[in-house]
Formats: structure tokens, sequence, C-alpha cells
């Protein structure tokens, strides 16, 4: 379905000033330098000011203080962040397009479960008993919520999500395909003959308000008490969140980052991909770790950089990323120095 906006109607969106035609229509996006009759673009990064002048883009986005130096063929919407402006209109377009509403005459909900106003559950959907769901919240097909699992409002779970039971969902949140939230911690106990006897896991998974988890990720449910995730935090897809963890505030993890149980993660903190931290460790508020990134000890200082595996301060990190490339040059004038050396032990 295309749905067209014209630029009179984007401007009162956003509280901006056309400059151009307000009646120019678009229904899509496109990056500026690849601009098409249409589309929309925005210009932020000085760089791409070239673009502008020759841009196939029907609209674009720009900052309020730009300045043209050349002739603008296309609409002009001056805004006060071109870049935040248009991350505004691309979340009201998906609000739009994903306003789905009704139930299923094929979703499972028990007899005992609750759901508020405004909601949307798909087909095949399985919702299990005392089940709590709050208002105008969209569950995708084959979606699975187990018994006693709780649901704020306006959160999202696309197709084929998992909430184990118990697993309590906050306010706001997105969930993504194939994430599963409540699945048993990885707790075994070694057996003298060599094998290992499971410990079972009793807790739940506690996920706070505006919290995003991407598509294949998991957090598995405590031993005992919680794995909690708090209010904001960010998870990229294909993320292992180990039982009775704790991740803070507003913190952002890439994707292929693993948390090994019992880790304590601050609050604010930015993990980049493929970053491993090992079980029980604290890290401190607001540490930025480096990719591939290995931790065997905490971070007690809040605000810290730090890589390399195992990590430590990024600056120390990346003087001896070029000491390391220097090194067949130290290596020359070593050889060098000792053939010297024997020619003058020689005389």
């Amino acid at each position: 379905m295309k749905v067209e906006f014209s630029a009179a109607q984007i401007a009162a969106l956003l509280g901006g000033k056309v400059e151009g035609d307000p009646e120019a229509k678009v229904w899509n996006v496109a990056r500026i330098e690849d601009g098409a009759p249409g589309m929309l673009s925005f210009l932020s990064n000085p760089k791409y000011i070239p673009y502008l002048y020759n841009t196939k883009s029907t609209i674009v986005l720009v900052n309020e203080d730009f300045e043209a130096t050349e002739t603008v063929t296309t609409t002009m919407i001056r805004v006060k962040n071109a870049y935040e402006s248009f991350a505004q209109l691309l979340a009201i377009y998906q609000e739009y397009t994903n306003n789905k509403e009704g139930i299923s005459e094929n979703a499972f909900i028990s007899a005992d479960a609750e759901y508020g106003e405004a909601c949307y559950i798909g087909e095949f959907a399985y919702i299990g008993e005392r089940v709590k769901i709050g208002n105008n919240v969209k569950i995708y097909p084959l979606c699975y919520i187990g018994d006693d699992a709780v649901i704020g409002d306006n959160t999202v779970l696309y197709a084929g999500v998992k909430l184990y039971a118990m697993t309590h969902v906050g306010k706001e949140c997105i969930i993504h395909s194939g994430a599963v939230l409540g699945a048993d911690g990885f707790g075994f106990v070694p057996q003298p003959d060599g094998t290992y006897k499971k410990i079972p896991q009793i807790g739940n998974v506690l996920v706070g308000d505006n919290v995003e988890i991407g598509a294949n990720t998991t957090i598995d449910r405590s031993t005992i008490e919680s794995t909690k995730i708090h209010n904001g935090v960010k998870l990229d897809n294909l993320i292992q969140i180990a039982h009775n963890v704790e991740v803070g505030e507003n913190t952002a993890m890439a994707a292929q980052t693993g948390i090994a149980g019992s880790a304590h993660v601050g609050k604010n903190c930015v993990i980049a991909g493929q970053v491993g931290v090992s079980g029980h460790l604290t890290i401190a508020d607001r540490t930025i770790i480096g990719p591939q990134s290995g931790l065997t000890k905490g971070v007690s200082e809040p605000g810290k950089s730090i890589m390399g595996s195992p990590a430590y301060d990024y600056p120390k990190y990346m003087k001896d990323i070029v000491r390391q490339r220097s090194i067949d040059k130290l290596e020359s004038r070593i050889v060098e120095l000792e053939k010297k050396l024997n020619e003058l032990l020689s005389k």
C-alpha cells in the first residue's frame, strides 16, 4: 500500500518550513545520493552537501541554518535537526503501517488470560494461563507467551518471539523475531563419573520499560530470583544474556556479545560486537568496551574505555597496537646492530 505525504503535511508534523512546492508528494525514503522522484531524503552531514544540488529526491530535510551556495531544484523542508526529524518521520510511518488490531480466530488464549484494549494477537499465537497483557500490545503470529507472563502497554512482539513462564516485559518495548526470554540458565554440577547434574532454574526474567531486544537474542531465566534488564536497554541481534545477569539502564550492546552468569553491567554502558564478559564480574556505569574484547576481570572506574582480550585501558591498547606493527622494523634494526657489533668484536 502506497501512502503519500505532501511537503506541507511533513512540515506540519515536524514544525518545519517549506522552501519549494508545498504540494510535492513523497511515498518512500532514500539516501540523498540515491534519490528518485517520490523519495524523501535528509541532509545532515556537510560532506553530502554536493548531492543536494543534483539529487532526484522530491523532498529533502535540511537544518534550519543551512545556506545553499548553488541553485536547489528539489523542495526543502527546514527543521531544527534534519537527522532527528528524519528519525521522527520514520517512527510515525512505522506506527501508521504497523497499527494492527484484532484477535485472530486461530490464536489460542487461555480462559483466565487477560488483555487490554486495542490489542493485536496474530495467527497461531499461544497465550498461556494467567497471562496479563496491557493495552495496545501487538503480538504477531506464532508467538508463545508462557503461563503467568506479563506484558506492559504498547509493547510489540514480532513473529516467533518466545516468552517462557513468569517472564515480565514492561511498557513500550520491542522484541524482534526469534528472541527467547526465560529459557533455563546454563547450570550443571559435575559428577564424579564425569556426567553433569542439572541445577533447576526456578527464577524468571524481568524486562523494564522502553527496552528493545534484537532478533534471535536470548535471555536466560535466573537460577533463583531474576535476570534483570532495566529501562532503556538496547540489545542487538544474536546476543546471549546468561542467568542472574543484571543490565543497567540505557546500556547498549551490539551483536554476538555474550554476558556470562551473574555478571552485573552498569548504566549507560556501550558494548561493541563480539564482546565476551566472564561470569560474576561487575562493570561500572558508562563503561565503553571495544569490539571482540574479552573481560576476565571487572571494571571499577566509571566512564572508562577498554579493549582487547583480556581487555585493558583503550589508549594503552592503541599504543600497543602501534608498537606491534613496528616489530618487523625493530627486528631489522636489531639484526643490523648485531651485525655491526660482531664486526667490531672481530676486529
